[in-house]
């Protein structure tokens, strides 16, 4: 018999593991606290790697599609200085697909596909060698019983206090997200300046990104240090107001940049937490972590890709075994994991102090060693 598998959270992770194994017949089910797949806003777009996001779609037999949906085009990147002046201006050669963007809905979509996800089911608590397996609690006072459970819960892993200790902290860099609809129309001089991909504006401290998604759909984000509570005496509800405090402190730069700003609408507070650049735990039986869940890094690209490719290895090495061999599986997967995952933690962390630095010219130098020109 097969070993009766559940993976909470329906991300990148979670159902990458999950199509992966239903892809090899083996049962899986997807907890997730969400009532629906579209109950709250996707998020922006998404850099597959060749090597790891990408991989991970070639496990599940999808990567033909990914590629029908991706955009090549998406990987263009320009960077400003804060006096409007175009610094870099990278753009991808026609056969370019190391990175092609997609939509993170477009994506979560292409997953979903066939898997029969339990839409409502919060997960409340794991408790590992409970009678018979490992015990999920739900938010409804329901409970059920697994013998294996990943946790694929993204930041606040309520599965992660099943092995470790370890709570996210404050990397000390917020973000403030808006977005720009029907740009091509609407504002077809912000349109031109983002371009296909990428806008980059980089200053003390802070920056101004901007990234083209599909339909016109243009997300911005203004990052900054500053303590995790800098909008003391400030409410995130009101827009406006958050639009006043931003172009305060963006002030004197070039106007371009600061229109992304001004015809933002609703505003999103990011404060950008991380775990421990060696996030590891002691082996429990029956239980183990996925992406965000194990090894919360910032955003610098890494995250999502590591996080689908741990799901589609995980999900072939635990379809190939037999079911007294579930745990070592696990084991020798989690080492792999931690390994991989250290490296790139240390790359983003080091990333995002360069790019949001006391001197902008890291920022470029970066840029710069990534994309030579």
């Amino acid at each position: 018999m097969r070993h009766r598998i559940a993976v909470v959270g329906s991300g990148p992770a979670g159902l990458s593991l999950a199509r992966v194994l239903h892809r090899h017949d083996h049962p899986v089910a997807v907890l997730e606290r969400d009532p629906a797949p579209d109950a709250r806003p996707p998020g922006g777009t998404l850099d597959l790697h060749e090597g790891l996001g990408q991989l991970a779609l070639d496990k599940a037999g999808l990567l033909a599609r990914f590629r029908a949906l991706a955009r090549p085009e998406g990987q263009a990147m320009r960077i400003l200085d804060t006096d409007g002046i175009v610094l870099r201006d990278w753009q991808p050669r026609p056969d370019d697909t190391a990175n092609p963007e997609i939509d993170r809905g477009q994506l979560r979509d292409l997953l979903l596909g066939p898997l029969d996800v339990r839409w409502g089911q919060g997960v409340t608590q794991v408790v590992p060698g409970a009678g018979g397996g490992v015990l999920v609690r739900f938010a409804d006072g329901r409970q059920e019983t697994f013998d294996l459970v990943v946790g694929a819960d993204g930041a606040w892993s309520r599965v992660r206090q099943a092995v470790s200790s370890v709570t996210p902290h404050y990397a000390g860099v917020t973000l403030v997200e808006t977005s720009l609809d029907d740009v091509d129309t609407r504002h077809p001089d912000l349109a031109r300046l983002v371009g296909d991909g990428s806008l980059a504006v980089y200053g003390v401290n802070r920056a101004l990104v901007a990234q083209r998604n599909s339909g016109g759909h243009v997300k911005v984000y203004a990052q900054f240090r500053a303590p995790l509570d800098w909008h003391r005496n400030l409410d995130l509800a009101d827009a406006e107001a958050v639009r006043s405090r931003l172009l305060a402190l963006f002030e004197g730069w070039a106007a371009p940049a600061l229109d992304l700003l001004r015809h933002g609408t609703a505003f999103v507070h990011r404060p950008l937490h991380v775990l421990p650049v060696s996030h590891t735990w002691t082996h429990v039986p029956g239980v183990t972590l996925l992406g965000d869940a194990a090894h919360l890094m910032p955003p610098l690209g890494a995250g999502a890709n590591l996080a689908m490719l741990e799901g589609a290895e995980l999900a072939e090495s635990l379809a190939a075994a037999r079911p007294a061999d579930t745990d070592e599986v696990v084991r020798v997967f989690e080492e792999k994991m931690w390994a991989r995952a250290g490296r790139w933690a240390e790359i983003t962390t080091a990333g995002l102090e360069r790019l949001v630095s006391p001197d902008p010219a890291e920022a470029l130098a970066l840029f710069d060693e990534l994309q030579p020109s």
